[in-house]
């Protein structure tokens, strides 16, 4: 199936301009199955995520768009800590974390398991979201939260 392609502008006109991840490959556990509920499989992902005109082209400042290592870093955490089960919630949540973490206005996550049957190349899904999907509100709320509550619970003795 041919992926559509890419936004030239957001909702506004505005032009995009796109940062990418192609083919970052990492083990996580995922699936419905008994056999993919305990063994880190592979997954590949493609994502795209959209920044009206991004300020670094002309400040040539990284802190002006998103630092694709920074995300690649975010996301193999996520591969490694998430408890999903559908490629389906794995994409949302990696579209949320570009969106409402990393300050994208529109994101293309594409998730597949390669070579899951011996007859075919990859299986997977393909997710596209702008910024106003997702309430980032309660995003940023989280890790303060987790910060207050740091040291409350005492450790096992």
């Amino acid at each position: 199936m041919p992926v559509p392609p890419l936004p030239r502008s957001d909702t506004t006109g505005a032009a995009l301009d796109l940062v990418f991840i192609e083919g970052l490959t990492a083990g996580t556990v995922i699936g419905i199955h008994h056999d993919e509920l305990h063994d880190p499989q592979p997954v590949r992902l493609d994502l795209a995520a959209g920044l009206p005109r991004a300020a670094a082209c002309d400040s040539d400042r990284i802190a002006d768009t998103i630092d694709y290592s920074v995300l690649r870093q975010r996301l193999l955490r996520l591969f490694a800590e998430h408890r999903l089960q559908l490629l389906e919630a794995l994409a949302e949540e990696i579209a949320r974390i570009t969106v409402c973490e990393f300050g994208a206005h529109w994101v293309r996550v594409a998730l597949a398991k390669p070579r899951k049957f011996e007859d075919v190349q990859a299986v997977g899904v393909a997710i596209e979201r702008r910024a106003a999907d997702f309430d980032c509100s309660a995003a940023k709320a989280r890790p303060v939260l987790a910060v207050i509550g740091e040291g409350m619970v005492p450790g096992k003795g």
